[in-house]
């Protein structure tokens, strides 16, 4: 085959249409704003007459470098019409193209332009993510019902947009320790986070409640700390249901979900819990602990007092953990956790005080960070950083870390001004496993309550830093704990559409966003979720103004 030059071609047969059609008539179509539903709202829209009719002769064009961009377009658009790509050839005397090219001159790395006109379309990146991202610009200008089936004469709306993300961190987190959730799920919460525009799935790996990776040096980690014996009934610590609940994810599974992400330009982030939140570890090997087993899988919420004890076995066996699941994830980032270790075992353990003498400590917050900092050079020398939940700032902050700041927004202001990287991740507005409506009326969630709206009013870069401290405020991440999410429908029921809110929250200008207009468009956006048979809340399309919006917390960050 034929290069020309460096692109190929990809002819798509759409829906069936007269060849001698005259696409002039196109040219005068008039739009409204209706015709624009775009979420995450772009930087810059300027929307213009006419419409670009897809038809037996459109074709793609994109430079070897965006063929995995032009196979997605592909699929979207063989899907939306009907027919499927019948050849690659060398570009031919066509006109009615659509061209997929790298363009150096767009300053943001994640940045895009699209142009939409009545004979041309062009979608142009800094490099292929910012390309797809611009595809998935284009997918929300087709109707929804496009999404899975045919749509007769088949047109997208004429606009050039110029559009770059507010942050460069744009994460949803899922919890699979309480409850874990089969592979094809995953990849459906995957292409939800893709579709958003955002870039980050923090994968939490490990609980008291259960250990989900398979660690191959290590196996009783999976077979004795994957399973638990019963969960606790509803929020009744007294009643547990007997029944066995177990399973995980082996390295395969692994490899195959973080290859998928990779082909949606997401970064998986992986959480390996310490020192707390440990038990699942601990009853596979209680000899990491400080001596106060036996050790079982825990089968209740809560945070429990049992943590790994600081002593060099611990590291070793953690060291060998986090080698297996470097080779695992490619990502510059490994969550550590670092949230919610009670620090009693460590005051009343002979070993965790010869510790704190001997390395010089004040007391037992020094000797979680003097932990925390023995796993970060482990990362830091084999080219990883470490993220952890604020509580790492306790006691000194390693070096090198980035903070997620979950109780509040003070951890993550402390950090900015230490000069350290932090992604906001509040329980008061990001934590999507509160209530979104009157608890009277919904299902069991953990509590709290956060509305759509309280959400969409989140800004992540809080006033009180200075411009330049400022730039450490990495994004934002909406967080999805699972203690009562024992199905995927219900993730997605609690997810939507509070993740919609937050895509835009990180990634339009602050001054753009509106309220009124995203509620507009989410209506539209509603109906791609149904057509993607996505399970999700409609309290905002029948938004009651007086619902009292509370910012009770009653759950941590890995409770």
């Amino acid at each position: 085959m034929k290069k020309f030059l460096g692109f190929l071609f990809l002819t798509i047969a759409l829906t069936s249409c007269d060849n001698s059609k005259s696409y002039e008539q196109y040219k005068i179509i008039e739009n409204s704003d209706i015709n624009y539903p775009i979420i995450p709202l772009p930087a810059k829209m300027e929307m213009a007459n006419g419409r670009f009719l897809i038809d037996e002769n459109t074709r793609i064009y994109a430079a070897a470098s965006l063929q995995s961009e032009a196979d997605f377009l592909a699929e979207i658009l063989s899907t939306a019409s009907g027919a499927s790509i019948s050849n690659i050839t060398e570009e031919d005397s066509a006109t009615h193209g659509i061209y997929l090219k790298i363009d150096a001159n767009i300053q943001n790395e994640e940045g895009y332009k699209l142009d939409v006109a009545y004979d041309k379309i062009e979608i142009s990146g800094k490099n292929p993510k910012g390309v797809f991202y611009g595809i998935q610009s284009l997918r929300m200008l087709m109707p929804p019902k496009s999404e899975n089936e045919a749509v007769a004469d088949l047109s997208i709306p004429a606009v050039v947009i110029e559009d770059a993300p507010r942050y460069p961190y744009r994460g949803m987190h899922l919890d699979v320790g309480r409850h874990m959730f089969p592979v094809e799920f995953i990849k459906k919460y995957i292409n939800l986070i893709a579709l958003h525009k955002m870039n980050r799935f923090h994968w939490h790996l490990t609980e008291d409640q259960g250990w989900r990776i398979e660690i191959k040096k290590y196996p009783k980690l999976t077979e004795v700390g994957s399973v638990r014996k019963g969960t606790m009934v509803e929020k009744n610590w007294d009643e547990n249901d007997g029944e066995e609940y177990g399973g995980f994810y082996t390295q395969e599974e692994v490899k195959e979900i973080v290859a998928y992400a990779q082909s949606k330009h997401i970064v998986v982030i992986p959480e390996i819990e310490m020192p707390g939140h440990a038990l699942a570890a601990l009853a596979a090997y209680p000899e990491l602990g400080n001596d106060t087993g036996p050790y079982e899988v825990a089968t209740k919420w809560g945070v429990f007092n049992q943590i790994y004890a600081p002593k060099e076995e611990t590291f070793k066996f953690l060291e060998d953990v986090l080698t297996e699941v470097m080779e695992l994830f490619p990502s510059k980032y490994i969550h550590i956790g670092g949230d919610e270790a009670p620090k009693k075992e460590w005051k009343e353990s002979a070993q965790a005080q010869e510790v704190i003498k001997r390395e010089g400590l004040k007391d037992e917050h020094e000797l979680q960070s003097y932990f925390i900092q023995r796993i970060e050079k482990f990362l830091n020398k084999n080219g990883r950083q470490i993220i952890g939940w604020d509580e790492i700032l306790e006691g000194g902050l390693a070096p090198n870390a980035t903070v997620m700041s979950w109780r509040g927004m003070d951890g993550g202001i402390d950090a900015a001004k230490q000069g350290h990287d932090v992604i906001m991740t509040p329980g008061s507005h990001l934590y999507l496993d509160h209530y979104q409506a009157d608890p009277e009326t919904e299902p069991l969630a953990i509590g709290g309550l956060t509305t759509v709206k309280k959400t969409y009013s989140f800004e992540p870069t809080p006033e009180e830093l200075s411009e330049e401290e400022a730039k450490h405020i990495l994004g934002a991440q909406g967080n999805v704990w699972t203690e009562y999410m024992k199905t995927s429908d219900y993730v997605e029921y609690m997810v939507l559409p509070r993740m919609s809110a937050l895509a835009e929250v990180v990634w339009t200008p602050r001054e753009k966003r509106d309220w009124a207009d995203f509620k507009s468009r989410l209506k539209k956006l509603s109906e791609r979720y149904d057509t993607l048979d996505y399970n999700y809340a409609k309290h905002v399309f029948e938004e009651d103004e007086t619902l009292v919006e509370k910012d009770t917390i009653t759950s941590g960050a890995g409770e």
